[in-house]
């Protein structure tokens, strides 16, 4: 009876381990054993425990801030340079 019990928990562990939920702008790249599998959408997803392996890619807008520099243009004139760059996935196999 204890080993039954036993059994039961150890298989309940493994079906939940396997469950994963995306959001409506992730989409996980699957591999299998170690090669890429397919690109899941959002929702719930199942991924065998220790067989596939299940990467998260954010697909949207990020912003970057990059740091404010001083730079010297061509004429000698000091110029502070501030920029922002927007990026987002469009493939997400690709983006791995």
């Amino acid at each position: 009876m204890n080993a039954l019990i036993v059994v039961i928990v150890l298989l309940l562990l493994f079906l939940l381990s396997a469950i994963r939920i995306l959001w409506e702008y992730e989409r996980g790249v699957v591999f299998l054993l170690g090669r890429f599998y397919k690109v899941k959408g959002p929702g719930l997803i199942i991924v065998i425990p220790f067989i596939q392996r299940m990467v998260r890619v954010d697909m949207r807008t990020v912003v970057m801030d990059v740091p404010r520099q001083d730079v010297i243009s061509r004429d000698n004139v000091s110029v502070r340079v501030d920029a922002v760059v927007y990026f987002r996935v469009v493939d997400p196999a690709k983006a791995i």
